[in-house]
Formats: C-alpha cells, structure tokens, sequence
C-alpha cells in the first residue's frame, strides 16, 4: 500500500461532568461522547524511496487545506508519526496532506481525532503492526480525549478521558446512532486549557444565572448517566449536561444568548460542546422547525462568518 485516506471524525460531548482535580494536574471527568459523520480527511502517502535509517522529524510532512492549522511539531498529526515509528521503528516517510473541516478552538475533537487519523494511516502504511491494543496506547499518548476516536460509535469516557467505555449494541447506543444534528459555531475560539485552568479557580460552586450547574460529584454523575442508559424511553436531551459551560457562558455572553434564544424561540435543547465554543442541537422531534430557519437564527446572531451544518451521529 503506497497511500491510504482516512475519515477523522469530529465529536459531541453529550454529557460532560468534571468531577474532580487529579494529583497528576489534570481533572477527572465522566463523559458521554459521540462521533459525527462529518469531519475531516487525512491522506498519508509513502514517499518514494525514502525508506529512511536516519529516522529525522522531516521524515514526516504536513500540508493542510486551513492555513491556519500549525504545522510544527506541536501538530498531533505530526507528533502521532513520531510516536508511531518510535514504536515500530517504521523505516520510511509518509507525506501527509490533511483535508480540514472541523474547526479550531470548538471542543468537536478535531486536533484529536487527526492524530488518531494520523496513527491509523502509519499503521495501514506500515502492513497493521499495531492491533487495537497498541495503537490505544499510542493515542493515550498523544492526549486524554484521543482514544476515543479508535471506537465507531458513543461511549463513556473516564478518568482525564483516557479510560473508555464503549456502549456497543446497547439499546441507548441505538437510540443515538443515526439522530440528526445541527453544529453550529462563533468565529471564536475557546482554549481547552484555559475552559479548565478557569473551571478549577472557581472559589466556589455556582454560577450567576439559570442557565447551569457547574458542579457535579462522581457519584451523582454517575448516577445520572446509569439513570439514562436504563431508562429505555428517555431521549438524548435528557442526558445534555456539561460543566465547562459555566465557564464559557461567563466570559462569553454571545454563547448562553443565543442558546437561550433557540431554545424559547424553536422548542430546541442547544447545549455547549467540550470546552467550546461549537454548540449543537439535536434534531428530529416532531415539532422541530426547519433547520433553515434555525440557521438563519445562528446567523442573525453571530454573524454570516458562524459555522451551521447538519449531521448525524455516527
């Protein structure tokens, strides 16, 4: 095999609770996350001849269809290859030309579920090295959200979201897989890192408004999710939780307004994605409006710049 494209797919978190501060520094957390049908695209191709013994960092190319994706080394799609020949001692490069959809700053997984694409794409190249088990490993490696994306389908995340639990053929997997969905963000961003480093200097819990809980111990986040997956009835919107929320929606207003907004003027339970700033909004109840108009809404709202698309869950 001299080239292979992989699908990288971006990510809702349907339910995110932080529980907890870690000693390791990072937080633990309960998760209920999905996959989408629409992301991006990565293509790994073997470049001619260079079946490298020196193993050098330019062994491994970047082009991407965004050019304000980074292309140094702090790109996972980049470092993924690193890891994967530190591994394997892969003896050959790989041109990578990366199709982006998903965008920065938005909480959808995008950077993450490249570097996974990145690992999948080396281990095809390389005649599958690496089993399941290995290339989990690797994407532990790469961050605490990446081995999410070696599963087709929602599952539970535990721990900093290294410690997957796959829901499989269980009826509330069913139940998501397929529900159509609207993705829609600013043309802002929010850092990952500073969502959390503001979560954790919170002096206490609460937050000024309705809107959110910001708090949730892991006994009751639990509970909460074992509650929905053995209720067979109960919808996805009664699962949307998401503690990062607070955080956002106090320094950036434009997000709890227009959720609001949507909400009291479409009947739609819109929430934030992982540490934002994308939201979504689950569609197919009977008495959803057309997603045109909600579009229009969006748009009205942040500007013609806002990212809108429909998709399913996958």
């Amino acid at each position: 095999m001299e080239s292979i494209t992989v699908f990288s797919p971006a990510k809702l978190n349907l339910f995110l609770a932080v529980t907890g501060r870690r000693a390791d520094g990072f937080h633990d957390l309960l998760s209920v996350a999905v996959p989408l049908t629409w992301g991006d695209s990565l293509k790994g191709a073997v470049r001619p001849g260079s079946g490298s013994t020196k193993k050098a960092d330019s062994d491994f190319t970047l082009g991407c269809s965004d050019p304000a994706v980074p292309m140094d080394g702090t790109n996972l799609v980049l470092r993924a290859a690193r890891l994967f020949r530190a591994k394997t001692g892969l003896g050959f490069g790989v041109d990578f030309h990366l199709e982006k959809r998903i965008p920065m700053g938005a909480g959808l997984g995008g950077g993450s579920s490249n570097g996974v694409a990145a690992l999948k794409v080396m281990n095809a190249l390389a005649g599958e090295p690496l089993g399941n088990e290995g290339l989990m490993e690797l994407a532990a490696q790469l961050g605490s959200d990446c081995p999410l994306f070696l599963h087709g389908g929602p599952v539970i995340m535990r721990g900093r979201g290294d410690r997957i639990e796959p829901l499989g053929a269980l009826p509330a997997a069913e139940r998501l897989r397929g529900r159509r969905v609207l993705i829609f963000k600013p043309d802002f961003g929010i850092s990952t890192a500073w969502a959390f480093g503001r979560l954790a200097s919170l002096p206490s819990p609460g937050f000024v408004g309705a809107w959110v809980e910001t708090f949730m111990g892991a006994e009751e986040a639990e509970g909460r999710v074992a509650a929905w997956l053995g209720d067979a009835g109960a919808p996805a919107e009664k699962l949307l939780f998401n503690s990062l929320e607070a955080v956002a929606f106090e320094k950036f207003l434009a997000l709890p307004v227009l959720l609001e907004r949507l909400g009291r003027q479409f009947g739609l339970a819109p929430r934030m994605t992982g540490s934002g700033s994308a939201c979504f909004a689950l569609l197919g109840g009977p008495d959803d409006p057309p997603v045109e108009k909600v579009t229009r809404a969006i748009r009205e709202a942040w500007g013609p710049s806002a990212l809108a698309i429909e998709t399913t869950i996958g």
